[in-house]
């Protein structure tokens, strides 16, 4: 499955600049005044992984393929955004296309970028956009409820009950600033909510953009959301250094990784997803699949007719893998497993699927 983060927050808060050195590109503006990204910009970024590398070698594979994370950089939101305000509706609604939020809240203090309510103050900018993604969750519910009601009079659904109940469950949650994410629901109701598309429902992770001195605690901007802190100037200096030249860099500032790396490993953790193998010696492939898939729908992921088809799976962990040498030495070994339908693929398995 493709992931796909939003990049949110107020303008100036360096989305753009985030953005950028994600991206290892230019291609968001960035510019000391509001709005000055208009349409999104998207980016697809390798997700890094030191197992794949091995895994590769051992096969002596020809071609090499990591998964891949998409961002999306959303124009700055403001007060009013729900009702038109700034840009409006137009930017809310690309935010119902990706799977989780990114949300960038500023900390650092620079008198050359202009902060749009001139005060730093990560808790109230997160609060701004919250209210804002709540009140336009809030119009959403409001409008499926009338429709579900005029329904009941009709009779054409006979689960018009279920739905009016938890819809109105959301409506005093959301009325009361709560989040659709704080509720939780049943499996069907999850697939109705998942119907309204709501911006309030989705992952949140927050990104704190600290100064350039480094923060070792940073207080917590929502109660019980998990939140990384990046400098993200910093981070636009390394991306644009030379590998080895940014590692060096790296380990004179005692940093084990990016802060866009722990960004990357945070959002596949805020999604629930695990990564695992597939491995020849014409290509070893990373896949992307939510924790839980059984091995039919693994397969899936590589071709949809591989679901149906699907007869079994040989299974080794990536480590014995690599320590046996490959699918020869696993066998011979007897660390390979076959493992058939009912089998939950885990993080880091290396996976041949046979299917008819």
């Amino acid at each position: 499955m493709s992931l796909s983060l939003g990049i949110v927050g107020l303008p100036n808060v360096g989305k753009s600049t985030i953005f950028n050195a994600l991206t290892r590109s230019k291609q968001a503006n960035v510019a000391n005044y509001p709005f000055c990204t208009i349409d999104p910009n998207v980016g697809v970024v390798e997700v890094p992984d030191v197992r794949l590398k091995q895994i590769s070698a051992v096969s002596k594979s020809m071609k090499t393929v990591p998964a891949a994370i998409e961002f999306v950089d959303i124009a700055g939101l403001v007060k009013g955004a729900a009702e038109g305000a700034g840009l409006g509706n137009k930017f809310l609604s690309h935010i119902r296309e990706v799977h989780a939020i990114l949300h960038v809240v500023r900390a650092f203090t620079d008198k050359n970028i202009t902060h749009v309510h001139d005060r730093v103050d990560p808790k109230d900018d997160a609060s701004i956009i919250n209210t804002e993604l709540a009140l336009a969750d809030l119009d959403t519910v409001s409008k499926r409820l009338e429709t579900v009601k005029r329904s009941v009079k009709s009779g054409i659904s006979k689960d018009t009950d279920r739905h009016i109940a938890v819809l109105e469950r959301v409506h005093l949650s959301l009325a009361e600033g709560i989040p659709a994410r704080s509720l939780s629901f049943a499996d069907d109701e999850k697939a109705f909510m998942g119907e309204l598309q709501l911006l309030t429902i989705k992952p949140l992770l927050y990104v704190v953009n600290a100064d350039e001195v480094i923060i070792d605690t940073m207080p917590e901007v929502e109660y019980g959301v998990p939140q990384i802190v990046i400098r993200a100037r910093l981070e636009a200096e390394l991306a644009e250094l030379p590998p080895e030249e940014g590692l060096s860099y790296m380990q004179e500032l005692g940093m084990k990784e990016t802060g866009l790396d722990t960004l990357i490993r945070t959002g596949y953790s805020l999604l629930n997803l695990v990564t695992y193998f597939t491995s020849g010696e014409p290509e070893t492939r990373a896949w992307t699949i939510s924790r839980g898939t059984k091995a039919p729908e693994a397969a899936g992921v590589i071709h949809t007719d591989f679901v149906k088809g699907f007869i079994k799976a040989d299974i080794c962990s990536w480590q014995e893998f690599v320590s046996c040498g490959g699918w020869s030495g696993a066998r011979e070994s007897g660390k390979l497993r076959l493992e058939g339908k009912e089998y939950v693929v885990q993080d880091g398995d290396v996976c041949y699927f046979h299917v008819a």
